[in-house]
């Protein structure tokens, strides 16, 4: 079978979002996660934000959020480069708030890449009047993994 990575990053994200293929706090940021649209270097997801992710108001915790423009950031990287990378610098802004059960849709688009660096840009929309909730900004550097050794002392 050819690689696909739109498909695989695709697949990658659905997962997380169903708790297949990650740790308990992706599963929890990510629940109910639909990605809508995935084409090299663009994702376009609809989430519906799950009560288990509030703060004490009954909004959405930035943390939550922060997690999501990873996880999110990270499968457009995928899509577009065909592995996963890890973060090298990372911002993100807030303009507004959404409430829990609110809404919203999530866009991830490679904006650059050079050698090793790929950036992207996550915006987080009310999908009701598509008002900003947030803006992340993201680099990523391949990585290589290397398997752990056992200490030596």
């Amino acid at each position: 079978m050819e690689d696909d990575p739109p498909r695989e990053a695709q697949k990658w994200i659905e997962d997380l979002s169903r708790g297949a293929s990650s740790h308990g706090l992706e599963t929890l940021n990510l629940k109910g996660l639909q990605a809508i649209n995935v084409q090299k270097g663009l994702i376009h997801c609809d989430l519906v934000v799950p009560d288990c992710v509030s703060d004490k108001d009954g909004n959405w915790h930035v943390g939550a959020i922060s997690t999501l423009i990873d996880d999110v950031g990270a499968a457009a990287i995928f899509s577009f480069a065909g592995h996963i990378k890890a973060s090298v610098d990372f911002s993100i802004s807030f303009y507004s708030t959404a409430k829990i059960q609110e809404e919203v849709e999530i866009e991830a688009k490679v904006v650059g890449h050079r050698g090793r660096l790929s950036s992207v840009v996550v915006e987080i929309r009310r999908k009701s009047n598509g008002e900003l909730i947030a803006l992340g900004r993201q680099w990523m550097s391949a990585a290589t993994i290397i398997p752990s050794h056992p200490s030596k002392i």
